[in-house]
C-alpha cells in the first residue's frame, strides 16, 4: 500500500572503526556534503549533520521505502567509499560494523537539530 504522509524521523550516530580520530576538520564538510547527497538521493531529507573526527550524527526524515538499516548500509557504504578514494585520511577509512538509530518525535527535530550542529562546542567540554 502506498504511504501518503509520513513522520519518519531517524538521529543516526556512525562510529570511526575503533574510534579513531579520522575525519579530519580540512575535509569535514566535503564528507558532510556527499553525506547530504546520499541522503537526497535515496528520497529522504537531512534536517542536521556533523561530522565529528571519529563520529557523525544526523538527523533524517526517512521515505516509508527505506528502513534504518537499509539507508545506514548505502551511507556507510557509499561514504567509505568516497573518503578513501579521495584519500582524505592517511589509512584506510572504515565506518564500525554497526551504528545508532534513535527514532525522534516531530516537536524534537529542531532540538536534536540543535544538539547536533552544537558537537563542536559540545565536545570541547
Amino acid at each position: 500500500m502506498k504511504v501518503e504522509y509520513n513522520n519518519l524521523y531517524t538521529h543516526f550516530v556512525f562510529t570511526t572503526l575503533n574510534r579513531m580520530p579520522m575525519i579530519s576538520e580540512q575535509y569535514r564538510q566535503r564528507i558532510e556534503k556527499y553525506i547530504t547527497g546520499i541522503v537526497n538521493n535515496n528520497h529522504c531529507h537531512l534536517y542536521a549533520i556533523y561530522a565529528n573526527p571519529e563520529h557523525v550524527h544526523l538527523l533524517v526524515s526517512r521515505s516509508p521505502n527505506r528502513d534504518e538499516e537499509s539507508l545506514a548500509t548505502i551511507i556507510a557504504d557509499s561514504s567509505e567509499k568516497f573518503i578513501n578514494d579521495n584519500k582524505f585520511c592517511t589509512n584506510w577509512f572504515l565506518w564500525q560494523q554497526s551504528c545508532s538509530a534513535f527514532s525522534v518525535s516531530k516537536r524534537d527535530i529542531h532540538k536534536v537539530c540543535q544538539y547536533i550542529l552544537n558537537q563542536k562546542e559540545h565536545h570541547q567540554k
